[in-house]
């Protein structure tokens, strides 16, 4: 009885399953990661400058890091998103430091909320978004006012262009 037909079929079709490799895990699993991948690469180091913003080209070498953020407009000027002034009253043209900048730094350091919150004020770092339409005065003028207020380490933010060879 072992070598009837019957014992001989089933022999054949249980080498036939046995052979091939099923590759619809195997899919699955990379479908995944690729996805997992994608989705994790882009770590939001780059800053978006807002649309009524348009900022000056350059070759920059280093990326922007988690900063106090000062944004001029040509109608108003921003703290940490929180408007402080018009455009027109810091062109006026006096001199020397301007109080309201002043004042929502004072008042960023004293309403620390967060470790994120603490290392940006702790990092006494300010990063600059002013329109290229700005005169260099003023962007002078609000460079002074955040270096009297303790903030020493001043960008200006530009957008990222090619390296020419």
């Amino acid at each position: 009885m072992r070598n009837s037909r019957r014992m001989k079929r089933m022999g054949r079709s249980r080498k036939r399953k046995g052979r091939g490799l099923n590759l619809t895990p195997l899919m699955d699993v990379f479908t995944i990661l690729v996805f997992f991948l994608l989705f994790h690469s882009y770590g939001g180091d780059v800053m978006e400058a807002p649309k009524q913003i348009e900022l000056p080209d350059s070759v920059v070498e280093t990326k922007p890091r988690e900063t106090v953020m000062i944004m001029v407009s040509p109608e108003i000027v921003l703290v940490q998103g929180e408007t402080v002034m018009s455009t027109p009253e810091l062109l006026d043209g006096s001199v020397g430091p301007i109080a309201e900048i002043t004042e929502k730094l004072k008042q960023l350091e004293r309403n620390i909320i967060g470790i994120s919150t603490k290392t940006v004020a702790d990092s006494k770092e300010v990063t600059i978004l002013a329109d290229k339409s700005i005169p260099f005065e003023a962007l002078k003028r609000i460079m002074s006012t955040c270096t009297g207020s303790g903030y020493g380490r001043i960008s200006l933010a530009v957008i990222q262009k090619a390296a020419q060879g």
